[in-house]
C-alpha cells in the first residue's frame, strides 16, 4: 500500500511538472507568434493607399517620411526625391472642403472618382483614401506599400501606433526609458541596500535583528499600486518644488520608488550572504589584528560578493518589470529621455496602458506582445546573470 501511494504522488508531481513546463512553452510560444505578427503587417493602414499624381516620380515613402508629410513637417517633394512642388494632403474627412454634397452623391457614391479628378489635377498632391474608392482606371500613382520591417521597429526612434495614415512602432523611447530608470533605481538602491545588510548582519544586535528582518521582508507583500500613490503623493510633489519641474513626474520620481521597492530584495539576499559567511574568516582577521569595521568591508563582503551580486540583479529584475507603481509617476512620455528629470515610459507600462485600446489582431495589439517580447529577453538575461553567478558562488563554497 505504502509502495502504490509513493508511485502516485511520483507520477502526480510528474505529471504536474510536465503539464506546468508544456503551458509556460505555449504562453512563450504564442507571445512570440503574436509579436512577430507585427512583421507581416503594412506600413500604410489596412485597407487604405496613398496616391499621387500620375506624373509624380516618387514611389516610395517610409513611415516616418509619410507622418512628417501629413504633419506638415516635410513641406515639398524634393525633399523626398521628387520635383520641386509644395505638398498638398489629402484625407477623406477633408472632402466637403473640395466638393459639394451633390458632387459626392448620394452616400459618397461618386466621391472615388471625384477624388482621382482632384488628385489628377493637382501635381503636387498625396491623397489617404480607402483603396475601393479609387477607380482602376484613374491614371494616378500609388506610394508603395510594404510590410513593416524589423529595423523599424528595433531601430525606431517614435513609438506612435495610433498614427494615421502610417503608425509607428519604435521602441527605442522605451527601451531606453526601461533602462534608464532601472539603472538609476539601482545606483539609489544599492548603497542603501548593503548598507542595511552590513548593520543587520554585522552590527545589530540579536533583538534588533530580529525586529528588522521581518519588517523589511514585509516590505515585499505591499502591493505596487500602494508604493505608487506613495511616489504620486509625496516624492513627485517634492521633486516638483525642489528641483523647479514644470512637472513632477520624471524619471527620477520612478526611480525612487523602484529604489524602495528593490531595496527589501537587495537587502534580504545581501544580508544572508554576509550570515553565511565562514566563521573562521572573521575570527581569522580579528586575530591578526583587525577591527571589525575591516573585517567587514576586507573579508566578509569579499567573501559574499556573489550573493550580494544576485540580490542587486533581482533588484534589477524587480525595477525592469514593474508596472503600475512606474505608470503612476514618470510622466508617461514615450520619447527618449535625455536627462532623468524629464517624463519617460517603460515597456511594461507601455503594454498595461495600452493593450485595453488596441483593437485586437491588429498591428497595434501584436505591437505590444512584441514588447512583452523583448521583455521576456530582458529579464531572461538577468535570470541568466542570477544563475550564472550563484553557481559561482557555490563552486566557490565548495
Amino acid at each position: 500500500m505504502k509502495r502504490v501511494i509513493e508511485k502516485t504522488v511520483r507520477w502526480i508531481l510528474t505529471g504536474s511538472g510536465f503539464v506546468t513546463s508544456v503551458v509556460i512553452l505555449l504562453i512563450i510560444g504564442f507571445l512570440f507568434t503574436e509579436g512577430a505578427g507585427l512583421f507581416g503587417e503594412p506600413v500604410i493602414e489596412e485597407g487604405y493607399v496613398l496616391a499621387v499624381n500620375g506624373e509624380n516620380p516618387v514611389k516610395e515613402m517610409s513611415a516616418e517620411e509619410i507622418k512628417a508629410v501629413f504633419d506638415e513637417d516635410i513641406t515639398n517633394w524634393k525633399e523626398l526625391g521628387g520635383p520641386d512642388l509644395a505638398i498638398e494632403t489629402f484625407r477623406l474627412e477633408d472632402a466637403d472642403e473640395y466638393f459639394t454634397e451633390e458632387e459626392l452623391g448620394p452616400q459618397y457614391g461618386n466621391a472615388g472618382a471625384a477624388i482621382a479628378a482632384l488628385v489628377a489635377s493637382r501635381p503636387g498632391m498625396v491623397a489617404f483614401v480607402p483603396e475601393l474608392m479609387i477607380p482602376e482606371e484613374s491614371g494616378l500613382n500609388f506610394i508603395e506599400d510594404r510590410n513593416i520591417s524589423p529595423g523599424e521597429v528595433l531601430g525606431g526612434r517614435e513609438w506612435f501606433p495610433t498614427a494615421t495614415p502610417s503608425p509607428l512602432f519604435g521602441i527605442l523611447p522605451l527601451l531606453a526609458g526601461t533602462l534608464w530608470v532601472s539603472l538609476f533605481a539601482i545606483l539609489f538602491a544599492l548603497p542603501f541596500g548593503i548598507s542595511i545588510a552590513v548593520y543587520m548582519s554585522e552590527v545589530a544586535s540579536g533583538k534588533v535583528r530580529g525586529f528588522l528582518k521581518p519588517v523589511i521582508e514585509l516590505l515585499n507583500g505591499i502591493p505596487s499600486v500602494v508604493y505608487g500613490f506613495f511616489g504620486l503623493v509625496v516624492i513627485v510633489p517634492m521633486l516638483q518644488q525642489v528641483f523647479g519641474l514644470p512637472v513632477g513626474e520624471s524619471g527620477l520620481a520612478g526611480s525612487i520608488v523602484l529604489a524602495i521597492m528593490a531595496l527589501p530584495t537587495i537587502v534580504t539576499v545581501a544580508e544572508d550572504a554576509m550570515r553565511n559567511c565562514p566563521r573562521t574568516l572573521r575570527e581569522a582577521s580579528l586575530a591578526l589584528g583587525a577591527t571589525k569595521w575591516q573585517t567587514i568591508y576586507k573579508v566578509v563582503i569579499p567573501s559574499s560578493m556573489s550573493g550580494i551580486a544576485s540580490g542587486v540583479v533581482l533588484g534589477i529584475g524587480r525595477a525592469v518589470g514593474e508596472t503600475m507603481a512606474v505608470l503612476m509617476v514618470t510622466g508617461n512620455a514615450a520619447v527618449i529621455p535625455s536627462s532623468i528629470l524629464e517624463p519617460l515610459r517603460t515597456i511594461p507600462a507601455t503594454i498595461a496602458a495600452e493593450l485595453g485600446e488596441a483593437p485586437a489582431g491588429g498591428a497595434h495589439y501584436q505591437s505590444l506582445f512584441l514588447l512583452g517580447v523583448i521583455l521576456f529577453f530582458i529579464t531572461f538575461a538577468i535570470n541568466l546573470c542570477v544563475e550564472y553567478i550563484s553557481s559561482r558562488n557555490r563552486a566557490k563554497n565548495n
